[in-house]
């Protein structure tokens, strides 16, 4: 079993949420920090602990940013930080597994199961460091974390949708 260190410099959590029925809007947080135990012989003693910080969000758009900060969606003010920690990880063929864990996000949790790839490991030529990357998808129902701000439109749907897509790219280092 290794521990590996999630590199905040090469990570991001990104989501796609349909908007208007139409088209997709897109946005990513850029700061995760987090511990992986990793044993690739017995994936299933795998752990993972990851916390993002939800006020780095981006969408590219600042007034839709702050909106996204808000008490409407995420409350940033009220909860700061979005957590994931494992509680079962099950091979799923070469390099691949379902992660299933406990995520908060907006003060409640609830458990969601993701699927993950992986690589590595490989030696940086910069720093030397040894590193792993990890990539792991899901799709939520948003409102099922009270974040379930909406506005009806003319025909009766809503203007958001509440599946969002979610895409979690990872470096981590081996801690030395």
């Amino acid at each position: 079993m290794s521990t590996w260190i999630i590199d905040p410099d090469h990570s991001v959590a990104a989501f796609a949420v349909k908007h208007l029925k139409i088209a997709f809007v897109r946005g990513q947080f850029n700061k995760i920090s987090g511990t992986i135990m990793f044993d690739p012989a017995d994936i299933s003693k795998t752990t993972v602990e990851a916390t993002i910080d939800a006020a780095s969000l981006l969408t590219g758009i600042k007034k839709r940013d702050d909106h996204v900060m808000s008490a409407d969606f995420i409350g940033v003010a009220a909860q700061p930080h979005i957590t994931f920690r494992s509680t079962k990880v099950e091979g799923a063929g070469a390099d691949r597994a379902k992660l299933t864990g406990d995520l908060m996000i907006h003060g409640i949790t609830r458990p969601v199961t993701m699927d993950v790839a992986f690589s590595g490991p490989v030696k940086s030529p910069f720093g030397g460091e040894i590193t792993m990357g990890f990539r792991a998808a899901l799709t939520l129902d948003r409102f099922v974390f009270g974040v379930s701000w909406n506005e009806i439109m003319e025909d009766g749907g809503f203007m958001i949708d509440k599946d969002v897509h979610i895409t979690i790219d990872l470096e981590a280092d081996l801690k030395e």
